[in-house]
């Protein structure tokens, strides 16, 4: 051990004064960061504050004998810089203090300043002459531990479904002829449904367990299996199965519902039409209602009046035909229908025409297929009637007068399906990024020194931008949608517009991210992400589509800020957009209160790491663009222009409200399940990926809040770099946190994440 040239005071100081001369970071802002952790350390006494104090002037810097002297201090005591260490810096500013003083305690100021100037790593590893620790991750937090708490209550029934799938016949390997690829992807999903995991969410009765969210667990865990897999059963067992379970009574469950789940029957839901696509209310697919005969005729109008992209259609036996319900010359709306559409022999049925839709972007294991019909009869029973029936007299019923309100009602029902679709996308995600960080982990690239091994690229900074905010994303997103199919599944409440709307902008942001997730992990691994055999080029092309399916995105985030601009009443829709100023007056009568400038050029972490502070920029952002979208349609409205007409040119003004609402709702979902955590270190690290998903939302739209004079330049340049620094943090725990998403080391075949 060297002689201590200094006080225990200042030795904890000793490694940033070298590293921030070093690299020149003493700019005044950066100063001032230093003088104030001084001011606030109540550990040094008034010699050693007015030293360090000193060593601040740029005028008048440390000598380069005092220079060499920190060096010689640092190299000397045979301490490690373990990179790993959630603070490294100030770790090893702690044990260069316990090499002289080994009772000491940890100055917990230190950190401060390595927040705040965001110093990493390679800022300083090649300064100091110690031994550089590169521990590819931190022991600090456990995954089992995380994957539990995903899990949360279906955790008995996703660790059964994962030993399940870990037999043979659901190993992932490259195919590329889709009629061998649908055929293994079949036989998956019937031993799916033979095992009972189809009929998850059916009631008791009829071979289910009655648990809608565990249900969604078990569709998004397919997806580390194989997107056709997870597309192919939530059709077979959520829209086709879902659509008896939930427009039809007790009849049609008695007498399709447990074959339906076991696959005995295998069925498609055939909703979107060729020209029609997101405009459901608007299919032309009739369903006429014959009294002499008493049948519904089934019929294509026009060449693209047809069914496409309809999952299951070269498999099915039977489909959920949505079409124009005409009873004694009256359309009475959108209806759901099952209609046969192959024989026993599996022969095409009479007046029934399907063509293949071919290869596709992805999830060429799913038999997508268009259907043509001809005048097919079909019995009054199979009219799905839960909302809409025909009597024996040959008159139309419904318990939901308002025709609009019964469509909308009936779609409700089918929310599940988005939920899961979202869910889908997000397990692509998490299998993307799992497969990117381990890659990152492992990849070696670039270092100025020779003799030395090269850096792992997961401790670049831009690495780290790239993939750590997405792995914080994929925690916000899974809890928020964990959240919305609990709520989705409460009996208690059967009015489902509000989480309706909600998830129509859930949805929407989540593919989307999804997409952008994928991408970002492809790049992030260079030309092997680019092989077939590392997955994520399958998970690309197998997720791109999820932005479409179950609703298109634009659509569903004008859906979703209709819903926020009207307060959630269910009125909206049923009114049409005649009345829509009736439904504005809350939204015009807000006002928001001018944002103090010191407010807006508040930099400090405490701050800039608050949920509340999250919080109220989320909440403004969305009260402010909801209360101009409205007096931007009531000015239109009052110019003479129709109201249809007034919401056209609002579109795009729509959408940014749809993103803004839905970004804020999973926030805050978030910030809340994080309130309920018990273990107080996991509360923290599950707080710290909120604050990064939180700030780096802000930043990518730093554009509109410094417009509105929310933040200043200064608070906007601060949380850029709260976003990198977070990313720094967390870099530590990056493969933990990807091992918590709970991916089995047999769908993990990617030779890169090995």
């Amino acid at each position: 051990m060297v002689t201590l040239d200094y006080s225990l005071g200042i030795l904890q100081y000793i490694p940033f004064y070298y590293v921030i001369w070093s690299d020149d970071l003493l700019s005044a802002s950066e100063i001032s960061v230093v003088r104030k952790t001084i001011e606030e350390d109540l550990s040094l006494d008034v010699s050693d504050r007015e030293q360090l104090l000193g060593w601040l002037n740029r005028d008048n810097p440390p000598s380069e004998e005092e220079f060499k002297n920190w060096k010689h201090t640092i190299s000397s005591s045979q301490i490690k810089l373990i990179e790993s260490d959630t603070y490294p810096l100030t770790s090893l500013s702690q044990r260069l203090g316990k090499v002289h003083c080994g009772h000491c305690d940890f100055n917990d100021h230190l950190k401060h300043i390595e927040i705040n100037l965001g110093i990493q790593p390679n800022h300083y590893n090649h300064l100091f002459d110690v031994e550089v620790v590169h521990e590819k991750t931190s022991d600090h937090y456990n995954a089992s531990r995380l994957d539990e708490i995903l899990k949360g209550e279906h955790a008995q029934v996703i660790d059964e479904f994962r030993s399940f799938l870990s037999e043979d016949d659901f190993k992932w390997k490259i195919e590329r002829n889709k009629e061998a690829f649908r055929e293994t992807i079949l036989k998956q999903v019937q031993q799916l449904g033979e095992e009972g995991y189809g009929a998850w969410a059916y009631p008791n009765e009829y071979g289910g367990k009655g648990n809608m969210p565990a249900y969604a667990a078990i569709f998004e865990n397919l997806m580390y299996v194989d997107g056709s897999v997870a597309v192919k059963f939530g059709v077979q067992f959520g829209l086709f199965g879902g659509s008896i379970q939930k427009l039809g009574t007790k009849m049609h469950h008695d007498q399709y519902l447990k074959d339906a789940g076991s696959t005995k029957l295998l069925g498609c839901f055939a909703m979107t039409e060729t020209g029609h696509g997101s405009n459901v209310r608007g299919i032309k697919t009739t369903a006429t209602y014959n009294s002499e005969t008493d049948e519904i005729v089934i019929h294509t109008p026009g060449k693209n009046d047809n069914k496409e992209y309809i999952g299951n259609a070269l498999h099915s036996k039977i489909a959920t035909v949505f079409a124009q319900l005409i009873v004694n010359g009256k359309n009475e709306g959108v209806h759901a229908i099952l209609v046969p559409l192959r024989n026993a022999s599996h022969e095409v049925l009479k007046g029934i025409t399907i063509e293949d839709n071919g290869y596709k972007l992805g999830l060429n294991g799913v038999d997508n297929g268009k259907i043509w019909f001809n005048q097919v009869r079909v019995p009054r029973e199979n009219l799905l009637d839960k909302y809409g029936a025909i009597s024996d007299s040959g008159t139309y019923t419904s318990p939901i007068k308002n025709p609009n309100k019964r469509f909308f009602t009936m779609l409700g029902t089918l929310v599940g399906g988005r939920i899961c679709v979202a869910r889908g996308a997000l397990g692509g995600a998490k299998m993307a990024l799992a497969i990117a960080v381990k890659h990152a982990l492992n990849r070696r690239q670039f270092n100025d020194n020779v003799k030395i091994q090269e850096d792992l690229i997961m401790d670049y900074p831009t690495h780290q931008l790239r993939l750590t905010p997405a792995v914080a994303a994929a925690y916000v997103y899974h809890f928020t949608l964990e959240e919305m199919m609990k709520s989705y599944s409460d009996e208690s409440q059967p009015d489902k517009r509000k989480i309706e709307t909600q998830v129509a902008g859930l949805k929407s942001i989540i593919t989307r991210y999804a997409n952008s997730a994928i991408q970002e992990c492809r790049e992030a691994c260079g030309g092997k992400g680019y092989l077939i055999e590392n997955r994520i080029p399958d998970l690309k092309g197998d997720v791109d589509i999820f932005t479409t399916f179950e609703g298109d995105n634009t659509v569903l985030l004008q859906l979703a800020a209709k819903g926020v601009l009207s307060d959630f009443k269910a009125e909206f829709n049923s009114a049409g957009f005649a009345s829509v100023l009736k439904l504005l007056h809350t939204q015009l009568a807000d006002r928001l209160n001018t944002i103090n400038p010191i407010y807006a050029n508040k930099v400090d972490s405490e701050h800039l790491y608050n949920p509340k502070f999250h919080k109220h920029a989320f909440d403004y952002r969305t009260r402010r663009l909801t209360y101009t979208l409205a007096m931007r349609i009531r000015d239109y409205i009052k110019k003479g222009i129709p109201s249809y007409q007034a919401f056209l040119k609002v579109q795009t003004h729509l959408i940014t409200l749809g993103k803004a609402y839905s970004v804020e709702l999973a926030y805050s979902t978030f910030s809340n399940f994080c309130d309920t955590l018990e273990d107080e270190e996991y509360q923290k690290l599950f707080t710290k990926l909120g604050t990064l998903y939180a700030l780096d939302n802000i930043n990518q739209d730093a554009r509109w809040f410094l417009e509105q004079g929310y933040i200043g330049g200064t608070k906007s340049k601060a949380i850029r770099q709260r976003v990198e620094r977070l990313c720094t943090e967390l870099r530590p725990h990056i493969e933990v946190l990807v091992d918590g998403f709970g991916i089995q080391e047999h769908c993990l075949t990617a030779p890169i994440a090995k």
